[in-house]
């Protein structure tokens, strides 16, 4: 099984309401793929980060495995929602790792 967990800022120039219908949206996207693409096995997205916090938005997904990770990566439905919500990123942290 491989992890694929990313960490985004929104950009600093949107309201706090078009940041939280931003989350929502990405959230909504993201989720709504598993199911959709072979090898997906589970896909969480957390928004509403606390003060303390220096990301606006976290996705924690769960794949088969690499070839798995590398299919979502490329896959048109992750591709249609990454570019719906890429206007809205500043910065985009990720991290892949067996477990």
């Amino acid at each position: 099984m491989v992890k694929h967990v990313i960490l985004w800022q929104l950009k600093d120039e949107l309201s706090d309401a078009d940041k939280a219908k931003a989350a929502q949206d990405i959230k909504k996207g993201l989720e709504d793929l598993k199911g959709v693409i072979p090898g997906l096995v589970d896909i969480k997205v957390g928004t509403g980060p606390l003060a303390t916090s220096s990301a606006d938005i976290f996705l924690d997904s769960t794949f088969e495995d690499a070839d798995a990770l590398a299919v979502y990566a490329t896959h048109p439905a992750h591709v249609r929602v990454k570019d719906e919500f890429s206007a809205n990123v500043k910065s985009r942290i990720c991290m892949d790792f067996e477990i």
